[in-house]
């Protein structure tokens, strides 16, 4: 299982970085076969959200740590450090970068996003 992280440097610059998560296989709900889980993760709060096609989102950190899981429509993010990358249904993004410039988003495309936002709390700076 991946994941795009987003991030800000020392330099309030952002970055992205790809996270492998490990899965392990669990006896999730038996008598059904194991199933490959990641280690369980503490959430504040969950949410649906909708970006409307020509959404658009000038420069702006992240306003909490959240997870986006992407279940319909393709976003684009960009960071500070000018690299750009799209999500799409299936997709999962980490936002960290809760200070500094931030990064800037648009929907793509002429289909609405809709996306699951799952706020997580902070956590230790790993850059």
């Amino acid at each position: 299982m991946e994941y795009v992280r987003i991030y800000e440097d020392r330099d309030g610059i952002s970055h992205f970085e790809d996270v492998t998560v490990p899965l392990s296989p669990v006896e999730f709900a038996p008598p059904a076969p194991p199933l490959e889980l990641s280690a369980l993760m503490t959430a504040t709060g969950m949410a649906f959200v909708t970006f409307p096609v020509g959404w658009s989102g000038d420069w702006h950190p992240a306003p909490r740590r959240q997870f986006f899981l992407f279940l319909a429509g393709e976003l684009e993010a960009e960071t500070g450090d000018g690299e750009s990358r799209r999500y799409g249904a299936g997709s999962v993004a980490l936002l960290e970068d809760t200070t500094g410039t931030g990064h800037r988003s648009r929907v793509v495309g002429n289909v609405e996003v809709l996306a699951v936002v799952v706020y997580v709390p902070h956590q230790s700076r790993r850059v």
